[in-house]
């Protein structure tokens, strides 16, 4: 499987509408599917605040140009909200999910969706 069909299977879901997988440094984008691209200052945040997340739990996690606020942040994950939306970034050993739910979904469920994705990865050394 290819890391584009990663991102589309989260997709085709209906929990996430956008989703990208970088690699672990965020240096590199590996698959992108419904229009997530990060700019670099974006993926670097992220890929920073696994390691120390006081940054982003004082001035919040910036995801496509929009803010949002944190709601966990830890060496393996990271959730954010803005108002009835929100984001899911996950690192795995290889790769880091950045993921964006709609406005009607909750945020339990695309967590799941993604968490369960970073599990899989893990088990099979990604």
């Amino acid at each position: 499987m290819s890391w584009q069909a990663y991102t589309d299977n989260l997709l085709a879901t209906g929990k996430i509408d956008k989703a990208a997988i970088y690699s672990r440094a965020g240096d590199s984008v590996w698959a992108a599917s419904g229009g997530l691209s990060l700019p670099t200052n974006e993926i670097s945040e992220i890929a920073q605040g696994f390691d120390n997340a006081s940054g982003l739990q004082s001035v919040g996690l910036h995801v496509h140009g929009q803010k949002y606020m944190v709601i966990k942040a830890d060496d393996r994950s990271i959730w954010g909200r803005h108002e009835a939306e929100g984001v899911v970034c996950v690192r795995t050993k290889q790769t880091i999910l950045v993921t964006h739910y709609p406005p009607g979904i909750q945020a339990g469920e695309a967590t799941k969706i993604v968490e369960q994705l970073a599990d899989y990865l893990i088990s099979v050394s990604y």
